[in-house]
């Protein structure tokens, strides 16, 4: 058995970072394709030790709420009234609170090809399950009781292959909202969390320090996802927005097929060599 390694690339973190705009934006998984790329093309990213491709996956996070902030100041500003506020607070705390606890476990155990196409299934279920709600309700009326169901729908996401997009959206549309307005909804409680993740991630790696060779590839990171998330606004401004989930939850069952596939095919590989 391998040991868990601590070399990424930089050239490598920046397609991995050029990859983290759309699948942040749409509720495809970010965790999922970082995996899936990598073991497709071969390289070692699922090899990483745990806690540095968590705080990279987190850097790359804050390369996309940057960027968000920037493309859409409009957008954030009016969603600054009281009420808005006291649901984006009412959603944060739950994730918040799971993420401190229990992300490094999560990362440790829960970040493999296998747990990882689970829950790119189970997030895939909840999705089609949310395409049969009746959208009623304005995302104006959601109140803390509706914000706290988005806060554990986005402590979900801890859980590698599901995506806070589609989760948070495929709860708003189970709470009674409408599709767009789901979306605008989990647009406006997600933007905190993932700032507040990588300012927390942050400061864990200054106390600890970040070695010198690991800041290029995560420079590299933060920058393709900066630039492919502002890229993916521009493209898919209509599309985020898109009414229906199922075709994106097809596309991720896919996903988590050929993620089983590549996993039995290493281990079939890794057999054979040691029978060898």
């Amino acid at each position: 058995m391998r040991s868990p390694s601590n070399e990424l690339p930089a050239w490598q973190a920046a397609v991995l970072g050029g990859l983290q705009g759309p699948a942040e934006l749409l509720p495809i998984s970010s965790s999922a394709h970082t995996t899936a790329l990598s073991l497709l093309i071969g390289w070692r990213y699922s090899e990483l030790d745990a806690d540095l491709r968590e705080s990279f996956e987190v850097a790359l996070h804050a390369g996309t709420a940057l960027a968000l902030v920037i493309a859409e100041p409009r957008e954030i500003l009016a969603r600054l009234e009281p009420r808005g506020l006291g649901v984006t607070a009412a959603a944060c705390l739950p994730a918040a609170i799971a993420g401190y606890a229990l992300e490094r476990r999560i990362g440790s155990r829960l970040g493999t090809p296998g747990t990882i196409a689970a829950g790119l299934l189970a997030g895939s279920a909840a999705m089609i399950a949310a395409d049969g709600a009746e959208g009623r309700r304005d995302r104006r009326d959601a109140g803390l009781r509706d914000g706290l169901w988005l806060g554990l729908a986005q402590s979900a996401a801890l859980f590698h292959g599901i995506s806070r997009s589609g989760a948070t959206t495929s709860a708003a549309r189970l709470l009674g909202f409408g599709s767009r307005d789901a979306k605008v909804l989990s647009d406006q409680v997600g933007l905190p969390l993932l700032a507040g993740a990588a300012l927390l991630k942050a400061i864990r790696l200054l106390q600890q320090g970040l070695e010198r060779e690991r800041l290029p590839a995560f420079t590299a990171g933060v920058a393709g996802s900066f630039a492919s998330t502002l890229l993916c606004i521009a493209v898919t401004r209509d599309r985020r927005y898109a009414e229906r989930l199922t075709p994106y939850a097809i596309y991720r069952i896919a996903v988590a097929l050929g993620l089983i596939r590549l996993r039995a095919g290493s281990t079939a590989l890794r057999r054979g060599r040691a029978r060898t």
